[in-house]
């Protein structure tokens, strides 16, 4: 009978029942103790009921390891608890104290200060486990497990909170005294079961691999010379990794991860995250699955005690993975791809200057200029990756000017750096030669891709483009393709109205959805948030595109290779043959394609493409003068979005700023510029504009109607003020009214003036409105939004 049941009764009769049911109880669980096989069954099978038996919350099985200077955490019951931790037996613990003195303990509240001082000035309680699961431990039983034939100790039993809210009982500290002792004599009976490991190394000696001796010897050896143990154990015994690495797991009763060259880094979780940290705190990060954040360490009870992981990653689960120490090493080379340390670029382009001057006198590439070379170019793709530019030029000039090399970064390009003009041609050789093109061909332009895997540890694409420019000379234009998983629709940062619409449109069963803007706008970006949302398992999607930019689980995703006859129209037909539910086409842009893209909505199924124009009701009249069928073009089309990207301000140094009365004015002036077509500006701008502005000021103003913006700073987090960009969205959802427009072949201003009518709000508006939010500033909104 539990305890707290026990303890509920009253009367004496009561009592001795109850002690009596108890006892009875013990006696059962110590049958059982005496029938069992190992250590390990007494410990794992048994720990369930001896909770139940002593009405207990928890409970903590502690063994002796072999060098007999720790405690070793067998079992720790509850959310949060840490198996394999280790305690030294001293004062440090309650359990440490218990195995140091052979005394039992009762404490009423283990955070009681005073309580433990009482007892013993250096006792301390283990707060560890309680921050971790968020549990209380109050009252604690705790007793050592001891030999009674040799007075050895095996280890420490505790039980934990008693579940009635009560104390523990006389009886149950004299249960748990008399459990202890049977647990002893069952452990000294059991000597001959596995012991428990004593070090990362040790199962190594349990399994036979090698012997205790030459463990000893190799640790010997490792501590003279001043090297690794596990170097030792590789280079003397012939212990492979895996090996070491599996006794480790075992030692920690974590899983070993062996290091995986194909693995990908999750730039996610390394954002901001630096070598130098990872190298002093030893753990890395590695993926983010069904478990929660994969952490990789040589050694997981100091990550794990240290809580370095926990305060990095507060609000995510972890799963702990020990490796080797070579292994730790050569997945954090290939993070931070070590090999691509190669110095600062001034020091690279010495070195060419050096080898220059060389090659003037001798007019020949000497073998070291090459690898200078090769290194330049790995260095200036790693440098655009990790500033996060879109675009490399690079750009020869005639005579003895250097060439110039150019990042965009948010849209803008920025000088990198200038290579000395004897290497232009050698410069795009080399990456000609690593996407293969043709390095004799100058005079036309080449089209090719870089897969920079095969150069350096870095998992990106890179499409490349070769034009010939005056002077026998040839740009070069890399645009960095990082194979990515989609935005969420939720985080594009479409405002409530236009994300509310959208969602309603494009879960239609069939129609055809276009995104418009200029290259380099977001559009596929944008597909593929919208493909994300609508990706089920009872949804068959295909894509064609150029190129495969963004890969989704789920998604049947085509390549287009014009040269094999592959283009877009040919894809959506044979798409239309292979049972789609939704279909992406790259772009549209012939009378072809767009076509097949109006049929295959009107069969049944749901189409994406995106177009090259420049607002959503100008892409209708684009389609329409493209020769589209305006009646089966109206009945087809479900919506237009079109959309820009504007600099964002940088967070952390943007200047906050209340505007005067005259720059609210001059935004509510471009705000209703757009809507002056409208039949409510058209029958009384006046008051129209006054629900517009109460509109702006209910939603983006304080409580006493004043308007705050913020305007560019600059700090060594962004670029001049500004870091990243937001989308500016302009959605024309065709409703029925819209339809009935464009199959009369209505002018733009006519279907502007409709879509304002229901709902549609323009670029600028948008990007007012996101000015408004403190995301951007108005000079970003005028440089994109011309109308």
């Amino acid at each position: 009978m539990p305890l707290s049941t026990m303890q509920g009764k009253s009367g004496a009769g009561g009592e001795v029942a109850a002690r009596l049911a108890f006892f009875k109880g013990l006696q059962a669980i110590t049958t059982r103790i005496h029938a069992s096989k190992d250590i390990d069954e007494i410990i794992f099978e048994l720990s369930s009921d001896l909770c139940a038996l002593f009405g207990a919350d928890r409970l903590s099985f502690f063994t002796v390891n072999e060098s007999g200077d720790r405690l070793v955490a067998r079992v720790k019951t509850g959310r949060g608890a840490v198996p394999g931790t280790r305690l030294p037996i001293d004062e440090s613990s309650i359990a440490g104290y218990v195995a140091l003195t052979r005394a039992s303990l009762n404490l009423h509240d283990v955070y009681d200060a005073a309580e433990l001082a009482a007892i013993s000035p250096d006792l301390k309680f283990r707060t560890a486990s309680d921050n971790l699961s968020g549990y209380r431990t109050r009252q604690m039983l705790a007793a050592p497990i001891i030999d009674p034939s040799n007075g050895s100790l095996h280890g420490v039993i505790q039980v934990i909170n008693p579940r009635s809210g009560e104390d523990f009982s006389s009886v149950a500290k004299e249960g748990l005294l008399g459990l202890a002792q049977t647990l002893g004599v069952a452990f000294a009976q059991r000597s001959e079961a596995p012991a428990t490991l004593r070090s990362r190394y040790h199962a190594l000696v349990t399994d036979g691999r090698i012997t205790g001796h030459e463990l000893d010897e190799a640790t010997r050896i490792a501590r003279e010379v001043g090297a690794a143990i596990e170097d030792v154990l590789v280079q003397k015994l012939g212990v492979t990794l895996a090996q070491i690495g599996e006794a480790a797991g075992r030692f920690f009763n974590v899983p070993y991860e062996p290091f995986r060259a194909e693995r990908v880094k999750q730039i996610d979780l390394l954002r901001n995250i630096k070598r130098e940290y990872v190298q002093q705190s030893q753990w890395l990060p590695l993926e983010e699955t069904g478990e929660g954040v994969v952490v990789l360490t040589f050694d997981p009870e100091h990550v794990r005690t240290s809580r370095m992981a926990e305060n990095v990653f507060p609000k995510s689960r972890l799963a702990y993975r020990v490796t080797t120490r070579c292994e730790f090493d050569q997945t954090v080379n290939q993070y931070f791809e070590p090999t691509m340390e190669m110095g600062s670029v001034s020091d690279l382009l010495h070195d060419l200057l050096e080898e220059e001057q060389e090659m003037s006198a001798a007019d020949d590439v000497s073998a070291a200029a090459d690898n200078e070379l090769v290194k330049l170019v790995n260095k200036i793709i790693i440098d655009a990756h990790r500033q996060g530019a879109s675009d490399i030029h690079i750009e020869p000039r005639p005579g003895k000017e250097k060439t110039l090399i150019r990042f965009r970064k948010d849209g803008t390009l920025t000088p990198y750096i200038q290579v000395p003009a004897s290497y232009r041609n050698p410069l795009v050789t080399r990456i000609k030669i690593m996407c293969d093109l043709d390095i004799s061909e100058r005079r036309r332009p080449q089209d090719g891709k870089i897969k920079f895997r095969k150069f350096a540890p870095l998992d990106i694409e890179l499409r490349v483009a070769t034009v010939p420019t005056a002077g026998g000379m040839e740009d070069v234009v890399m645009r960095l393709l990082a194979n990515s998983e989609p935005i969420k629709l939720d985080q594009l940062g479409l405002t409530p109205h236009n994300l509310e619409r959208l969602k309603r449109t494009i879960v239609k069963p069939y129609g055809l959805f276009f995104v418009c803007g200029p290259t380099g706008s977001g559009k596929t970006t944008t597909l593929h948030s919208i493909l994300g949302h609508i990706n089920t398992p009872e949804t068959k999607i295909w894509t064609a595109e150029d190129p495969v930019e963004i890969t989704q689980k789920g998604l049947r995703q085509v390549q287009v290779n014009r040269k094999a006859g592959l283009d877009f129209a040919t894809m959506m037909r044979s798409f239309l043959r292979a049972d789609p539910d939704v279909i992406m086409v790259g772009e549209m842009r012939d009378h072809e394609t767009v076509s097949v893209g109006i049929e295959a909505s009107l069969t049944g199924h749901l189409v994406f493409s995106t177009l090259h124009t420049n607002s959503a009701p100008e892409s209708v009249v684009r389609l329409l003068d493209m020769g589209m069928d305006p009646f089966n073009f109206g009945d087809a089309l479900l919506g237009v979005l079109a959309q820009r990207l504007a600099k964002r301000l940088c967070s952390h140094c943007k200047e906050v700023y209340r505007p005067d009365e005259a720059e609210v004015l001059q935004l509510l002036d471009e705000y209703c510029e757009d809507m002056n077509g409208t039949p409510d500006f058209r029958a009384d701008a006046a008051s129209a504009r006054a629900a517009v502005f109460a509109r702006l000021r209910a939603a983006h103003a304080d409580a006493e109607g004043h308007f705050t913006l913020y305007r560019p700073v600059g700090c060594p987090e962004c670029n001049a003020g500004f870091k990243g960009r937001v989308g500016l969205h302009e959605l024309m959802v065709a409703t029925s009214e819209v339809k009935r427009m464009i199959q009369e072949r209505a002018r733009v201003a006519q279907l502007l003036s409709v879509a304002l009518a229901e709902g549609l709000r323009t670029l600028r508006q948008d990007g007012i409105e996101k000015v408004l939010s403190g995301i951007t500033n108005m000079d970003q909104i005028r440089r994109v939004c011309v109308r």
